[in-house]
């Protein structure tokens, strides 16, 4: 066992354990900022086709019911003007963190193979490649990468975690780019209904990939859209001919999300009502945090969409998760993400209005 932890880096949300403790102690309680996990209802509609579903006593596949296929090509088509999707360019998978992380290795990535992510990146692709024993990289411009041995090229808009949305223009050079050196793209856009200042464009519009969808696969979640982080629901969206084989891989692992998650997946992707709901619960969270910050002499940069702030004092940024941690408050210290990040912390939207409302009140 220790020939594959040694490869993995010291799990990092164990680092922040002393400053917990020390948020936890504020009179009123802590404010936890720092993970990003949903805290509002599941909604109704969703509860009940899970509900409906519980007497599940068979397998369930590893594609999806037809249902819920319906339901993702039908989202595809609706939400992000993909065209002509069927079933074979779609896959479910159980929770996008499991598919980041073993993606290289059902791949068949290996020695000599490289992968490359954001510089600022979700520390899960380092940890897939690393669990495949394959090379990892870092950049800022991918089409500037020796296309050489690159053989998966991670995108991330919106960030997480910077909440930077990649416009439309770069998205189209960048997917042309990787298609002429024969490099395979993966987009994960979990965060892609939720731009606030810029409007994210998914790699499966037609004016990023020409119409076709030849190696580009994009990634999306259930988790923050629909409160669904508990479910473990998400899928892959795109080009059949990495899909299928993954897709076999995926069967002989039995990699099969629970009946009754992908009845309330279905259900989560026919009804958009809920989706403006926790939009605009999050708009509001959001509107009084960045004001917050800013009046306690932070500046707050990119995040013009996910649920995250990225917020910086221009120190190191443990410094400021032990002041933050002092006023009951914690968050992420941006190293978590990358060098680039020693500076900023990562401020999370996901907590109720009566904690966002008391982290105002402590850093006013």
């Amino acid at each position: 066992m220790s020939a594959v932890t040694d490869r993995l880096p010291v799990f990092p949300w164990d680092k922040l354990t002393p400053f917990k403790q020390t948020a936890s102690a504020h009179p009123d309680g802590i404010v936890d900022l720092s993970v990003g996990t949903p805290v509002d209802p599941v909604p109704e509609v969703i509860q009940k086709a899970l509900v409906e579903a519980a007497d599940s006593p068979g397998y369930p596949t590893v594609w999806g019911t037809p249902e819920l296929r319906d339901a993702i090509t039908g989202w595809l088509t609706r939400r992000l003007g993909a065209r002509d999707v069927t079933h074979r360019h779609v896959l479910p998978v159980v929770g996008s963190k499991e598919l980041v992380a073993w993606l290289p290795t059902q791949l068949g990535l290996g020695p000599g193979d490289r992968v490359a992510l954001p510089r600022l990146a979700y520390p899960t692709y380092e940890v897939g490649a690393r669990l495949a024993r394959a090379d990892h990289e870092v950049y800022d411009d991918p089409t500037t990468l020796d296309p050489e041995g690159l053989k998966l090229l991670w995108l991330n808009s919106p960030s997480n975690p910077t909440g930077r949305v990649l416009p439309k223009e770069d998205l189209t050079r960048i997917v042309a780019w990787a298609r002429a050196h024969g490099v395979l793209v993966f987009s994960d856009e979990c965060y892609l209904e939720l731009g606030w200042e810029a409007d994210p464009v998914s790699v499966l519009h037609p004016d990023v990939n020409g119409g076709s969808y030849d190696g580009i696969v994009a990634v999306h979640s259930l988790s923050k859209r629909s409160n669904l982080a508990g479910y473990r629901a998400a899928f892959l969206a795109g080009d059949p001919a990495v899909l299928g084989p993954l897709l076999e891989i995926r069967k002989h692992g039995g990699m099969m999300t629970p009946a009754p998650t992908q009845a309330a997946a279905a259900a989560a992707l026919h009804d958009d009502d809920h989706v403006r709901v926790q939009r605009e619960r999050y708009a509001t969270r959001r509107a009084a945090l960045r004001t917050a910050l800013e009046s306690h002499g932070f500046r707050i940069e990119h995040s013009e969409a996910s649920l995250y702030l990225w917020a910086t004092r221009d120190e190191p940024c443990w410094t400021t998760v032990a002041h933050l941690a002092d006023l009951g408050i914690l968050v992420a210290p941006g190293d978590f993400y990358g060098t680039a990040g020693n500076t900023f912390v990562r401020v999370a939207l996901t907590a109720t209005d009566e904690r966002i409302a008391a982290a105002v009140d402590r850093l006013g």
